[in-house]
């Protein structure tokens, strides 16, 4: 047992694995329209859909109220799930991945796309679990962003630059799959992997104690989870992405044209933009 935790798990397998569980999908339209009713206007719903909940003109006060309180539910089910891994027999081995990191990566997906929503992304899980390449990568990116790799935040950062200039409906996937993104998402996927081995070793001594293993094993998912999606709402709160002030000046720079600058088709044009030394 021992040595099969102490293998190299690969994280771009347990992203793929849990993209495919039902219950990962968020639906950015839904999702949005349900949260934002509660504190909005009916048109500035529809706007914030339509853009995102930043350019509708929505204050980042209410955004972070929303995030935060998706934060504490999905943390509370993470933690729940983890505890009855924790129990020997609770959950069975996916290979050589225990079916709880599955599962706690899932709802490392929910929350990822629930506060991406709020604060000015799109879609990124499709409604049949789908996802490309240059999304995946973006995904990839994204958890390098909650465990704190410096390479993901920067790349993630030039990324939005592409996102807020025209409120994009569509993500630069050039962007995603060719030049210098591909090569960072591999590496932070490789950065991930290795983490999550050594947690996996970690957790696995406490699984050895049943019921106590339980409770260690769900304080560590609780301890962990709540503060790296906390990063991750800070980190895309700060983004022009979630500025309300960043649309409110563009829409006074360009006038009447900027509805109909951003309603224009996005075009990847080259790599330029992107070109950091990121790692």
């Amino acid at each position: 047992m021992r040595k099969e935790i102490r293998k190299k798990i690969e994280f771009e397998q347990v992203l793929s694995s849990a993209i495919k569980l039902p219950m990962v999908h968020i639906g950015r339209e839904k999702f949005l329209r349900t949260e934002l009713q509660k504190y909005c206007e009916d048109e500035t719903v529809e706007e914030a859909i339509r853009y995102n909940p930043a350019y509708a003109g929505i204050s980042p006060k209410t955004i972070d109220k929303i995030a935060n309180n998706c934060i504490v539910f999905e943390a509370a089910k993470v933690s729940a799930i983890s505890f009855a891994a924790g129990i020997p027999g609770g959950f069975a081995m996916v290979g050589t991945i225990p079916a709880d990191f599955v599962q706690y990566f899932a709802h490392i997906l929910r929350i990822m796309q629930k506060l991406c929503y709020l604060y000015g992304w799109q879609e990124l899980i499709g409604e049949n679990n789908t996802v490309d390449d240059g999304t995946k990568n973006l995904l990839i990116l994204f958890t390098g962003v909650m465990f704190g790799i410096e390479s993901a935040v920067k790349a993630v950062s030039k990324i939005s630059l592409k996102m807020s200039i025209k409120a994009a409906k569509t993500l630069p996937q050039k962007a995603l799959t060719k030049g210098v993104i591909y090569p960072i998402a591999k590496k932070v996927a490789s950065v991930i992997g290795a983490k999550m081995t050594e947690e996996v070793f970690a957790k696995g001594v406490a699984k050895v104690i049943p019921v106590v293993g339980g409770f260690v094993s769900g304080g560590l998912t609780f301890a962990s989870y709540k503060p790296m999606a906390k990063k991750l709402k800070k980190y895309l709160s700060e983004l022009k992405t979630a500025d309300p002030e960043y649309y409110q000046n563009m829409r006074k720079k360009t006038g009447s044209e900027y509805s109909e600058y951003i309603e224009a088709e996005f075009v990847d044009t080259d790599d330029t933009v992107i070109q950091d030394d990121f790692i």
